[in-house]
């Protein structure tokens, strides 16, 4: 068996919020509609769609879980340099995400930080 393409989908509650946030951050816009805003990440171009919750809900046939109160996956964008992590750090702050977890080190050579969406999907900017 062979898959040709793999994206990832995200429920969020407000498209407008989630562009605004997204590509305030610098990430290439990929297309939106009345369900659904969508974004290229990595120099590989990985798309993730993210759809109206009402849109979305009913095509996983179950319920998608509550960013709140748990973690559905984590995403990691890695970067060059720990003086790139900790601009990535402040934009994140400056669009409106939640610091998850300060800027550290992950042992010898490893240095990021964890972010939450305005919908609190996680990434992780790594740098190794």
């Amino acid at each position: 068996m062979k898959a040709k393409k793999i994206w990832a989908n995200f429920s969020v509650r407000d498209l407008e919020r989630t562009t605004a946030f997204y590509q305030q951050l610098g990430f290439k816009h990929n297309g939106a509609s009345a369900q659904l805003t969508s974004f290229f990440f990595g120099e590989e171009n990985f798309i993730i769609h993210f759809f109206l919750k009402d849109i979305l809900e009913p095509a996983m046939k179950g319920s998608i879980i509550d960013t709140r109160s748990g973690n559905e996956i984590i995403f990691t964008l890695s970067v060059d340099t720990r003086e790139e992590v900790n601009n990535w750090e402040k934009a994140v702050q400056q669009a409106g995400g939640t610091i998850v977890s300060a800027a550290e080190e992950f042992g010898e050579g490893y240095y990021g930080f964890v972010f939450a969406d305005p919908d609190g999907h996680r990434f992780n900017i790594f740098q190794m």
